[in-house]
């Protein structure tokens, strides 16, 4: 145990740069943030020392740093661990970073470029050696952050997935399923990052409204002076057509169906035929049909037996199937060629301002471009019937409970997964002498049971597998949270964790997303330089209201900060009155009316903040936790004790704050582990992290 020496007054003011760090490396010398190396448990934890509680963490990229959504979750979880910790659970939170494949090499990638390099020119053994080294001086800048915010993890267990053992593991998954027959190779057409030069999955894409147009294009019908048209916002993907169609119900076009379209610019014919998919209220209710460039299309292509034609490469430039005018110029620069070929022909009906959605690389922001692309595909019938009944069982439940609408629509529409990428850093497919590297989902999938050695049946799984509580961000339910759990039931035959706590987003004071590039990022650490990290955490705690979204205010920060001066403060004035070292009872029987209510106030807060924490109402119970120790303790109690000198007076003063320190510590940890070291308590423990969590 670690010894303390005791002192009967607190220094004037609280200064969180002289604590944070010293106590941090007060904890970490412990050992406590390790299950296996906790204390004994006192008499109030024992009925808890068997039960594991386990916390996997995100794993954040190891190209992040600290943001806003991090900085809440990590608040969040660590509150949970340190209570349970304290109530006497054998507590496990296990750290780990994730390669992130796509954004690693991009980061890598820009750093030779600075040196006027490519990848190619390193080729990529040297490649990944550099990415390697690169992962070594950078990848564990966030893991250090968290510390600066009090996070409380094991980090003797800090996993990473591309470790030797994690990457047995991902190797061992994809054979399980290859095997099963699961996994197939297929040529379809895909989201394609022109800028990555990888494939991507759908959820891995987000879309920027943009203000575009809509094109009226005249296609003539067979060698008639008709013509259909046809509205598009992409004229250059037309050159690539294997069809006009429209809605069998729009009797507008019944004369058309059945004959055959001369498409402009090239020197084909193609079918107009009728399908359901087309929506009749857009453009005319005529649409062109390039199954290479369109999901929908590819669709309606194989409905009808079309020809898909790929007129756009991976480069993101028109390929040598489209006419020869048209062949090497880039998307924007064909269309603006194309518009105007269209034009000097008459076959340019009108153009309309359009306001429409364009799909854009989440890491890059290069436009998105759907092509045909052989790639791996993973089976999802079977893996996602597994994922649905895990949650209408109520084996894993979500919090807030709406998100399970959310999580169960997509598993009811979803498809077969693409599980490959076409970079060089990540994990490699290993069959068939592919050069592709899987998604870095896929090996993410497995987190909750890899990073504790599946496949070997370690003690770590027997212990803590499976998890307690995942408290994530609702952007990546269907990235991420539905795939450990398909993924955890096909390898554990058990879910991953009982509950997926989703914490609101943090938005800017006028209700924006937060970004960095825009300006609009705040940056936590400098809130925690600024303010403190146990301010910051219980401001970001106090936002905390039942939203889906909430805005960042700095004044509750602010707050955080003047209510930790004022636990500081109350502290200090407590142990002016005490004479030196007092024994602490387990119970105060009081009989001074005084001291009668502040017990019974103390009672019936430990209570209401045991309800609200139960049901993650982390907002509710910083206000019961705020509004006890500021008013009923200080602003009632306190100032009616100054007129009392008893000795009852003196230990209630002391058992009072010494409760309010245990119910505050998960909250604004640093704090209130600094004062604990200096409260003169003859019988206590030496460190309140593992100290007993008060009774109801």
């Amino acid at each position: 145990m670690i010894k303390v020496k005791y002192m009967q007054e607190l220094p004037k003011s609280y200064d969180p740069k002289q604590v944070e760090g010293k106590i941090y490396g007060f904890w970490e010398k412990s050992g406590f943030f390790n299950p296996d190396k906790l204390p004994a448990p006192k008499d109030e934890q024992k009925k808890n020392r068997k039960k594991p509680y386990t916390i996997v963490i995100p794993p954040p990229n190891v190209t992040g740093s600290l943001h806003m959504g991090h900085a809440l979750q990590h608040t969040i979880h660590d509150i949970l661990i340190r209570r349970k910790r304290m109530q006497g659970f054998k507590t496990l939170w296990l750290p780990g970073t994730d390669h992130a494949g796509i954004a690693t090499q991009r980061a890598v990638e820009k750093e030779l470029k600075k040196e006027g390099k490519t990848k190619f020119d390193l080729g990529k053994e040297e490649f990944i050696k550099r990415v390697w080294q690169w992962k070594e001086t950078y990848g564990n800048k966030i893991l250090d952050q968290l510390k600066k915010l009090g996070s409380s993890c094991d980090w003797s267990r800090t996993r990473f997935t591309m470790d030797k053992e994690y990457s047995e593991a991902v190797n061992e998954a994809f054979m399980h399923y290859y095997k099963k027959g699961w996994i197939y190779r297929g040529k379809r057409v895909v989201n394609w990052c022109v800028g990555c030069r990888t494939s991507l999955s759908d959820l891995e894409i987000e879309f920027s409204e943009e203000k575009g147009h809509l094109w009226y294009i005249k296609y003539p019908v067979g060698d008639s002076e008709e013509f259909i048209v046809v509205a598009t916002t992409r004229p250059e993907t037309m050159l690539g057509d294997t069809a006009v169609a429209v809605n069998p119900k729009d009797e507008r076009y019944k004369n058309f169906v059945g004959k055959r379209a001369r498409l402009p610019l090239t020197n084909r014919e193609i079918p107009i035929i009728e399908d359901r998919l087309v929506d009749k209220g857009f453009g005319t209710g005529a649409v062109k049909v390039t199954p290479a460039h369109d999901l929908n299309d590819a669709e309606i292509g194989q409905r009808h037996s079309l020809e898909a034609i790929q007129v756009i490469d991976e480069r993101g430039r028109m390929s040598q199937n489209a006419p020869a005018p048209y062949q090497g110029l880039s998307v924007l620069e064909a269309r603006e060629k194309i518009v105007a070929d269209l034009r000097g022909l008459g076959l340019l009906e009108k153009i309309e301002d359009y306001l429409h959605q364009v799909p854009k690389c989440y890491r890059c922001n290069s436009t998105i471009e759907l092509i045909p692309s052989e790639q791996w595909f993973l089976k999802m019938g079977e893996l996602a019937k597994l994922a649905k009944n895990a949650v209408k069982s109520g084996k894993t439940k979500f919090a807030p409970k709406r998100w399970e609408k959310v999580y169960l629509d997509w598993m009811n529409n979803i498809k077969d997964w693409c599980i490959s990428r076409q970079i060089w850093w990540g994990h490699k497919i290993p069959v068939e002498g592919s050069e592709d590297v899987l998604d870095t989902w896929f090996s993410s999938a497995l987190w909750p049971f890899a990073a504790m050695g599946w496949p070997k049946n370690t003690d770590d799984l027997k212990n803590f597998y499976p998890t307690d509580t995942l408290c994530t961000a609702r952007d990546i339910i269907n990235l991420w949270v539905s795939r450990m759990i398909f993924s955890s039931l096909e390898f554990m035959k058990d879910v991953p964790f009982k509950t997926v706590l989703i914490h609101p987003t943090v938005l800017t004071r006028d209700g924006k997303r937060m970004s960095k590039s825009l300006g609009t990022g705040i940056d936590p650490l400098e809130l925690c330089e600024r303010y403190g990290a146990d301010a910051t955490r219980f401001g970001l705690t106090w936002h905390l209201t039942g939203n889906q979204d909430i805005r960042f205010i700095e004044d509750n920060i602010v707050m955080g900060k003047k209510f930790c001066n004022k636990i500081w403060n109350a502290s200090r004035f407590v142990m002016m009155q005490l004479p030196g070292e007092m024994e602490l009872p387990k119970k105060i029987s009081a009989k001074i009316p005084t001291n009668k209510e502040i017990i019974k106030a103390l009672e019936k807060t430990v209570a209401s903040l045991d309800k609200s924490l139960d049901s993650y109402e982390f907002g509710q119970a910083a206000r019961t936790l705020y509004n006890f120790f500021w008013h009923d303790f200080c602003d009632v109690y306190i100032e009616k004790a100054k007129n009392q000198s008893d000795e009852e007076t003196k230990k209630t003063l002391l058992y009072t704050l010494s409760a309010s320190l245990k119910m505050l510590h998960p909250f604004v940890p640093f704090i209130t582990e600094e004062i604990y070291q200096i409260l003169p308590i003859k019988n206590r423990g030496g460190i309140l992290m593992v100290e007993n969590w008060p009774k109801k």
